[in-house]
């Protein structure tokens, strides 16, 4: 009787840690519903998130309860939402391999005071950004407003207008320029960001920690080829990298 009531705590985690594997499975299984039209009133139907329960133990092996499911999904449309409204900036730019945002520190410490609910995302990204794009662009699914003076704007892009002005071809220069400005910006970030967080001093940090195991040391050096992973690493607290590492290789 013990090794059964064992055996369903490991399947069933009152609070589990979402990973970016589990939340990648969750938004592809909702996205997949969506484009099945499986929605009511601007929301999944409860047929559908019965569905995307049992698949999504199905496929991770792991039992979450549909409310469960719904919360992350919740918190999900609000990261959505954060991340819309960086990239409504004009020097932040989306780096879909890696799902970071990508802009100069600057950038970044002064979009933070205005909005500290961005801090997460300029630490972890947003890895679900297109699959979120996907779904909330097929059917607003309580999607959260961006600011009106946003909407204004995209409205005015979206006015057809009969005739071209004169400065047409102006304004076509204009945006190349600006398109390679950003391009150039992009590129200048990611090199920042790899020197910033580079294998040598993870390894450099991983040899200062007492208490690791071969294998997690050798897994850790895997680990740290991505160059996400080498950031999270050096951006945990030293007392919670060893944890983090073991996670990792679980």
């Amino acid at each position: 009787m013990a090794t059964g009531n064992s055996s369903d705590q490991q399947q069933y985690q009152p609070h589990p840690v979402w990973t970016a594997l589990l939340t990648k499975l969750l938004a592809n299984l909702i996205l997949d519903q969506v484009r099945k039209g499986n929605t009511a009133n601007n929301s999944l139907s409860n047929k559908a998130w019965n569905f995307i329960t049992n698949e999504f133990y199905t496929r991770s092996g792991i039992k979450r309860d549909k409310e469960h499911l719904k919360n992350r999904f919740a918190a999900l449309r609000r990261e959505f939402s954060v991340v819309k409204l960086i990239l409504a900036r004009d020097n932040f730019v989306f780096d879909e391999s890696t799902g970071c945002i990508i802009a100069a520190d600057e950038s970044w410490d002064q979009y933070v005071k205005e909005c500290p609910d961005a801090e997460a995302v300029r630490r972890g990204g947003c890895p679900v950004y297109t699959q979120l794009s996907q779904i909330f662009g097929v059917v607003h699914l309580e999607e959260e407003p961006v600011l009106p003076q946003r909407s204004y704007e995209y409205a005015a892009v979206k006015t057809p207008k009969k005739r071209p002005s004169r400065g047409v071809e102006a304004s076509i220069a204009s945006a190349i320029v600006e398109m390679a400005a950003a391009s150039r910006l992009r590129t200048n970030a990611l090199t920042q960001m790899s020197s910033r967080f580079t294998l040598a001093e993870c390894i450099r940090e991983l040899d200062g920690i007492n208490g690791v195991a071969e294998n997690v040391y050798f897994a850790a050096l895997e680990i740290f080829n991505n160059p996400s992973a080498r950031e999270a690493f050096l951006s945990l607290r030293s007392d919670m990298r060893l944890t983090w590492l073991q996670w990792k290789c679980t």
